[in-house]
């Protein structure tokens, strides 16, 4: 009589591996393309974070969601540097205490803001 089976992880973790690596690769593809293409944006001295998202491009917050899912917690000073870059410093914190969250680098909580705010009427 047999015991059971273990089980194969490696069947789990080249896939997810691999997947990890092509969203670091589209990563920083997509933050070479900013940093490249997207200038320094304006915002107001008193902006709070909904102005920031609101003025920030949609490619930005996809590349810090991408950047989130393939690095977990260690892409917060990666999004600190990018968010100063782009003079978006009301982002900053909002992207770092998300970063750090266990668990929510599988939701693209960056973009569902930035969808929100679109949607958000101006007081």
């Amino acid at each position: 009589m047999e015991g059971p089976n273990p089980i194969d992880l490696t069947q789990f973790i080249y896939p997810l591996l691999i997947f990890i690596g092509i969203t670091l690769t589209l990563a920083i593809l997509l933050i070479a393309w900013i940093v490249w293409r997207v200038r320094r944006i304006n915002l107001p001295p008193n902006a709070d974070w909904i102005t920031a998202i609101r003025a920030t491009p949609l490619v930005v917050v996809l590349a810090l969601d991408l950047l989130d899912f393939s690095l977990d917690f260690l892409s917060a000073p990666f999004a600190w540097i990018l968010l100063s870059y782009l003079g978006l410093k009301p982002l900053r914190t909002i992207t770092t205490v998300e970063s750090l969250i266990p668990g929510t680098q599988f939701l693209p909580t960056m973009t569902a803001a930035w969808i929100a705010a679109r949607f958000m009427r101006n007081n």
